[in-house]
């Protein structure tokens, strides 16, 4: 177990925004997990959890004990008529997990591809991208209880998934939790900062059907001549789309898509349509409407406009970015308020509020 004081958090976080942690350890083991909960002074400390830094906003330095997870590896844990269980740790990089698993011909996760952070941080968001979610190949997940050390596995049922939603973004109730409790218990308990993951699995189907009914793919495979691709190939074209529309965080500071699409009824949709023709929508099994948020943020005329050191990407409104130097560095109270201004805008003409995605800390 590897203890940091007063440890900048700057190249931790996708975003590049500058704070430190009071205290941050390196959790690389669940014996390490056990290691830092020996001592009843570090159970009973306030944490922050934290993976590849992809969907969180510093608005200032952290005061909690800052868990870094860094447990790796990645195995075939059994397969059958149907499908393969693969596992990873909790802190492999997504998109490198994505890639291995192509690599070792298991399909799947490939629509996935090329989003940032960590596996153990992909449940918490229920991440997903052109048509497909993780909850769409989970299996399970190994986790542990904060509070008392102990070791856990959770079932999709358990995770209380919805659309970039779970259990682990909803505060959890005080006192010992009993994981004998009936699935629907479970589900209704938030575990926000209450249990640490250390391992996903993953069930990736034999029969592999390919999924290119988001539009971006679907033009894609038009354009190339190729309606029935490879796994593989739709890799590629997820990669090269994502790539010509959203930042590299390596180079410009962002934490992706920074707010949810929303969802709306078909009244709704229709009173819009009637106003903006043009609105990118979608229709959901349950007749409701999912409107693109970064059609909407561009509608209101944010696109490439700054408010301090805080910007909205030219090629995709959806994305807010790091306009700061090290001179002028970019704050997290930059960032939420232009955030803010573009929620106010929205709604204020499309009667619509729009819900952020990333935590802010």
């Amino acid at each position: 177990m590897i203890v940091q004081h007063n440890h900048p958090l700057n190249a931790l976080n996708t975003f590049g925004i500058s704070a430190r942690a009071a205290q941050l350890v390196r959790i690389q083991s669940e014996d390490d997990v056990q290691a830092w909960l020996s001592d009843p002074l570090h159970r009973s400390a306030p944490s922050l959890i934290l993976g590849g830094g992809s969907n969180i906003v510093l608005t200032g330095d952290v005061k909690s004990v800052v868990l870094k997870v860094e447990i790796m590896g990645r195995r075939l844990v059994s397969e059958d008529d149907k499908s393969w269980v693969v596992e990873a740790g909790a802190g492999e990089s997504w998109h490198d997990w994505v890639e291995w698993t192509l690599s070792q011909g298991w399909p799947g996760l490939e629509n996935m591809a090329l989003i940032p952070g960590t596996v153990g941080a992909a449940p918490v968001q229920n991440i997903g991208a052109y048509g497909v979610e993780l909850q769409d190949r989970f299996d399970s997940l190994d986790a542990m209880d904060l509070h008392t050390g102990e070791r856990f596995t959770l079932r999709a049922e358990h995770c209380g998934f919805g659309y970039r939603d779970s259990v682990f973004k909803h505060a959890s109730a005080p006192g010992p939790l009993d994981w004998g409790q009936s699935s629907g218990e479970i589900r209704s308990m938030g575990l926000a900062g209450r249990v640490l993951i250390t391992r996903v699995r993953f069930r990736l189907p034999k029969v592999w059907r390919r999924d290119i009914s988001y539009l971006d793919l679907s033009r894609k495979a038009e354009a190339c001549g190729n309606l029935n691709p490879d796994a593989k190939t739709v890799f590629d074209w997820v990669c090269e789309i994502r790539r010509s529309k959203l930042p590299d965080p390596k180079v410009v500071g962002n934490a992706g898509s920074f707010f949810k699409n929303p969802t709306v009824s078909a009244e709704q949709c229709a009173d819009i349509i009637a106003r903006d023709p043009g609105v990118v929508h979608y229709v959901l099994a349950d007749g409701r409407f999912k409107l693109a948020a970064g059609w909407l943020i561009d509608a209101c005329g944010w696109r490439g406009k700054t408010l301090g050191h805080a910007g909205v990407y030219e090629k995709q409104a959806l994305v807010l970015v790091n306009r700061g130097d090290a001179q002028h560095p970019c704050t997290g109270g930059e960032v939420i308020t232009l955030a803010k201004a573009i929620q106010t805008s929205v709604y204020e003409r499309f009667g619509i509020r729009l819900e952020m995605e990333p935590v802010l800390v």
